[in-house]
């Protein structure tokens, strides 16, 4: 392809997360910093979120490669689970076999990772992605395995990454402990134009290319259309430099860009943010509209099914902030 065309080691816009092509904005910086200050200062709770696209899942990658084998790290990507679901994906990550295992069993299999890690002086992390498609129960359970603790310190430190409607989940009635626990939130913003310009530029140097690929009037008709976000930024930049090598042009020119705009049918990325808007808020009203019925009569049975599944819960957890407890004292006495 375009490679050997433009001098490139690498196809320096692959949508692909890759940390060698990490771009640190002040925004990234900030959200990193939070997800590392959760895992190396022994925080509770932390709740990232940002746009599609916004480099997300690059920064939990990056903090991946950062830990070292002193802590337990479990990756949860998969989230559209239910409470059992999400329990096996944990307890997976952590190495075990939980599938034929019932629930109150997967909670003592958790309780006893979480007495043997803090006896061997191992952190316990958990990563989860995607975490706006979580169910309520399933973030109730996150909720009530954050509170393990000892007198001095948490156990289980949480991180949850996701878009702004992980937000609005955490807000909702009902979800008052959850929020409370959270020790820090924060959302990451799109790129500025000139944070965007400078995104672009690092990703064609890794890529060992010269930054003049692009001509100057390329990058604000770039932003116009990417709004800032890296993923979009990456699907044009790399449409550009494949019609730029069709044409056998040794730059992105202006004409280049509109051209690649013209082929990917995209709008003006304000334009397209409030259509998209539109769409949700329509699509919301019409959703509380027909589920109003429906929730009426069923309310009653799930209530009585998740007040019978809490009890069971808050007894497994109250059992592991026990052990943990008295392993704690002994620990201090010696």
């Amino acid at each position: 392809m375009y490679l050997d065309h433009f001098n490139l080691k690498d196809f320096p816009f692959r949508l692909t997360p890759d940390t060698d092509y990490l771009y640190m904005s002040p925004s990234h910086s900030r959200a990193i910093s939070y997800m590392e200050y959760a895992v190396f200062n022994q925080e509770g709770f932390v709740v990232i979120t940002g746009e599609i696209g916004s480099g997300k899942t690059t920064l939990i990658q990056k903090l991946l490669s950062e830990m070292d084998e002193g802590i337990n790290v479990a990756k949860v990507f998969q989230t559209q689970l239910d409470e059992v679901e999400f329990l096996q994906s944990v307890l997976v990550e952590f190495g075990m076999n939980p599938f034929s295992a019932k629930k109150v069993e997967l909670l003592n299999m958790l309780n006893q990772f979480l007495v043997d890690s803090y006896m061997n002086k191992k952190r316990v992390v958990l990563i989860v992605d995607d975490a706006q498609n979580l169910s309520n129960r399933v973030l109730e359970e996150i909720c009530m395995l954050s509170g393990v603790e000892t007198q001095k310190e948490k156990i289980l430190h949480v991180i949850l990454v996701g878009q702004p409607e992980l937000n609005k989940n955490i807000e909702t009635p009902g979800m008052e402990q959850l929020l409370q626990r959270v020790s820090l939130r924060y959302h990451m913003r799109a790129l500025t134009e000139d944070e965007s310009i400078k995104y672009i530029k690092h990703r064609l140097s890794v890529a060992g290319g010269e930054t003049l690929i692009f001509e100057d009037e390329v990058f604000s008709y770039c932003y116009k259309y990417t709004g800032g976000t890296p993923r979009l930024i990456n699907t044009l930049c790399d449409t550009a430099l494949t019609c730029a090598y069709a044409d056998n042009e040794q730059s992105v020119s202006l004409a280049t860009m509109k051209a690649s705009i013209e082929e990917l049918q995209w709008k003006d990325f304000t334009e397209y943010k409030k259509s998209v808007s539109d769409q949700l808020i329509n699509s919301d009203i019409l959703s509380r509209e027909t589920s109003a019925d429906t929730n009426m009569y069923s309310s009653d049975i799930s209530n009585n099914q998740y007040e019978s599944s809490s009890r069971i819960n808050s007894a497994a957890l109250v059992e592991i902030a026990n052990q943990l407890k008295r392993i704690a004292d002994s620990l201090d006495k010696k």
